[in-house]
C-alpha cells in the first residue's frame, strides 16, 4: 500500500503484537522441524523503514459509521480508508472439547503449535492411535492432510510407525474436496497417499464430541441422515477448527454476514461502507455447493495475494480521485507438503467452473515450499511486497509445464 500513497498520505498498521509468524510453517514448528525463532520476524524495524506508524495493542472494536478502530488499551484510530486484515477466530468453542485447552492440538497458531510439538514429543515416548482432521463447518483442510503425512514421515523416521494406527476425519463429502469441489484429481491422489501410508478416514464426518482420549464421530450419508457412529480412541489429535469473524468486527450490520466474515464485492469493497476494504481470511465467500456436512471455502494464498493486489490499486485510485477498477483474480497455486513429498494443485479461478483445473505430485514439492517459506520470510524482513523476480518466477509458471517424478506433465 505504501507504494501507492500520495506524498501527503500515510498509514497506521494495527497489529496484536509486533511480530509476525509463517502460519505455512506451523506443521513443521508442531514436530520439531522448525523452531519459532526460525519462522518470526520483528515487524517494528521494517515498519521503521517504510515510515508506517505500528500499533501494537490490537484492535478492540471498529465503528465504520464514525471511521474509528478502538483500541484495546484505550483510545483510537481515525480512518480515511481500513483495509481488514485480521483473519478468523478460531471457534474451538462449537465442539466440546476441541482446542488446545481441551483434548485436541491446534497448528492455526505458531503458539499451538508450539504446544502441540511439546504433546508429540510425550506421544513418541508411549505411542498409539492417532487422530487428525478437521470438523464440521471447517475451511482449511490443506493443514490438516499436511500435518496427517508429515506425522507419518516422522514416525518413520523415529521407527514408530508401526505403532501407531492412524484415522483421519473430515467433513468433506470426498477425500481431497478440500471446500473446493476437489482441483483436478486431488481425490484420487489424496486417496492413494492415504492408502499407500496406511491411513484410514472418515468423510461426511461430524465430530460430536471429544473426552481425553475419545472422540464420537457421526458419519452421515448423502442426504445428511446418520449411515454411522464411531467412538475413535487416540493417544493424540490435531482436528482443525471451523472459524469465524474476529470480535472487533463481529456482528456489525451491513458490514459481515452471520458468521462475522467481512462482505466484499467484486473489487473487495464493503457494499455499505465503501471506504472499507478487507482481504484474506477474513472475507465472507459462500461455500461452492451444498454438502452433507458444513464445509467453508479456504483463502489460500496465492487468492489472498490478488486480493492485496486489487485492494491497493483500488484504495490509490479513489486517493487520486478515480474510481475503483481492478478485480481480484482469486486463482490458486498450492503447495501442500508430505515431509518426503507433496501434491501441487492449480485452480484458476479458485471457485469452480474453471479454466484451469490441475493438480500432481512429486519429491519436488516438498523442497519447492522450503524455498517458497525462505523466499516468503524474505520479502517480510526487507520490507519488499512484489520484487520483478516474483513476477518472473509467477510468468514462468504460465509458460513452462512441470513434471512429476514418474514424468507425467
Amino acid at each position: 500500500m505504501s507504494e501507492h500513497l500520495r506524498a501527503e498520505d500515510h498509514i497506521t498498521v494495527i497489529g496484536k503484537a509486533p511480530s509476525y509468524q509463517f502460519y505455512p510453517s506451523n506443521p513443521w514448528v508442531a514436530i520439531g522441524w522448525r523452531q519459532r525463532k526460525d519462522i518470526e520476524v520483528d515487524l517494528t524495524k521494517v515498519m521503521e523503514k517504510k515510515q508506517i506508524r505500528f500499533v501494537t495493542e490490537g484492535a478492540k472494536r471498529l465503528s465504520p459509521e464514525e471511521n474509528r478502530v478502538e483500541l484495546n488499551g484505550g483510545g483510537s484510530v481515525a480512518y480515511d480508508y481500513l483495509v481488514i486484515a485480521t483473519g478468523p477466530e478460531l471457534a474451538f468453542d462449537e465442539v466440546p472439547g476441541l482446542g488446545p485447552q481441551a483434548f485436541t492440538q491446534s497448528i492455526c497458531e505458531t503458539g499451538h503449535a508450539e504446544q502441540a510439538h511439546a504433546s508429540f514429543e510425550k506421544f513418541c515416548e508411549n505411542p498409539g492411535p492417532i487422530v487428525i482432521g478437521a470438523v464440521q463447518g471447517a475451511s482449511c483442510f490443506g493443514p490438516a492432510y499436511e500435518f496427517a503425512f508429515i506425522l507419518d514421515t516422522e514416525l518413520k523416521k523415529r521407527k514408530l510407525r508401526h505403532k501407531v494406527p492412524m484415522t483421519f476425519v473430515t467433513p468433506e463429502p470426498y477425500i481431497g474436496h478440500l471446500g473446493l469441489d476437489g482441483v483436478g484429481d486431488t481425490k484420487g491422489l489424496m486417496e492413494s497417499e492415504l492408502r499407500e501410508r496406511h491411513i484410514k478416514w472418515i468423510t461426511n464426518a461430524r465430530v460430536k464430541e471429544i473426552t481425553e482420549g475419545k472422540m464420537v464421530v457421526e458419519e452421515l450419508n448423502e442426504d445428511a441422515s446418520l449411515k454411522a457412529a464411531h467412538e475413535l480412541p487416540f493417544s493424540y489429535s490435531m482436528m482443525m477448527p471451523a472459524f469465524r469473524g474476529v470480535k472487533a468486527v463481529f456482528g456489525i450490520e451491513g458490514l459481515t454476514n452471520p458468521r462475522g466474515f467481512i462482505q466484499a464485492d467484486a473489487y473487495q469493497r464493503n457494499p455499505k461502507f465503501p471506504n472499507v476494504f478487507s482481504i484474506g481470511v477474513c472475507v465472507a465467500i459462500p461455500p461452492t455447493g451444498k454438502t452433507p456436512v458444513p464445509v467453508g471455502v479456504p483463502k489460500t494464498g496465492f487468492m489472498i495475494e490478488s486480493m492485496v493486489t486489487a485492494t491497493v490499486r483500488n484504495i490509490g485510485a479513489l486517493l487520486r480521485g478515480d474510481e475503483v477498477h481492478t478485480k481480484p483474480s482469486w486463482n490458486a497455486v498450492c503447495l501442500a507438503d508430505f515431509g518426503d513429498g507433496g501434491v501441487v494443485f492449480v485452480a484458476q479461478p479458485q471457485i469452480p467452473p474453471r479454466n484451469a483445473n490441475w493438480a500432481a505430485r512429486g519429491k519436488w514439492v516438498h523442497m519447492a515450499k522450503v524455498g517458497f517459506e525462505k523466499y516468503f520470510l524474505h520479502k517480510i524482513r526487507v520490507g519488499k511486497s512484489e520484487p520483478f523476480y516474483e513476477r518472473y518466477l509467477l510468468n514462468q509458471l504460465h509458460i513452462h509445464k512441470f513434471e512429476d517424478e514418474s514424468g507425467t506433465p
